[in-house]
């Protein structure tokens, strides 16, 4: 990512289509906590800053680019909100299967008896389903069932700023 042989657009074209695929393999079961956010945008802004390098002030003197900086060029669609994008698509997905399918059957599980003692850990369906208030979407069960306007609600996931 240092080369000069290569330009910044083929940088970040290897960026998108070889590094990023490997980081969120499997991304649509995830359940993130606010860690592993962190951690995903830190490795993130650290390619970035290597695909860009320094940013020279007009007084000469040279500096890192500052996160906002490094948004510009991907235009705000960071790993996160690419994760959160792929969940509410995969969300679509399940539930346009038929009943009895496993993942759908696992999603409309509700689990009975005692859980072990302690916070119980996030959910996956919460976790979408905070997604989708942030984004200010009301009755996603009933938008889910049109596909169309399914894909634009994934489309939004990238690039929303509350994501």
């Amino acid at each position: 990512m240092k080369s000069r042989a290569l330009n910044r657009s083929s940088k970040l074209k290897i960026y998108r289509s070889l590094i990023r695929p490997v980081v969120t393999y499997e991304c649509e079961a995830w359940t993130l906590t606010d860690r592993d956010e962190q951690n995903l945008r830190i490795f993130e802004r650290r390619i970035l800053r290597k695909i860009f390098g320094p940013v020279q002030n007009e007084d000469g003197s040279w500096r890192i680019g500052m996160n906002y900086e490094l948004n510009e060029p991907i235009e705000n669609a960071e790993i996160v909100r690419f994760i959160k994008s792929r969940r509410i698509a995969w969300l679509g997905h399940v539930m346009w299967m038929d009943d009895n399918r496993t993942p759908k059957r696992i999603l409309q599980w509700k689990p009975i008896g005692t859980g072990i003692r302690g916070r119980p850990r996030k959910r996956w369906i919460v976790d979408i389903e905070e997604d989708t208030q942030i984004m200010g979407i009301r009755r996603w069960r009933k938008q889910c069932k049109e596909r169309a306007e399914w894909k634009e609600i994934t489309e939004k996931a990238k690039t929303h700023s509350g994501l």
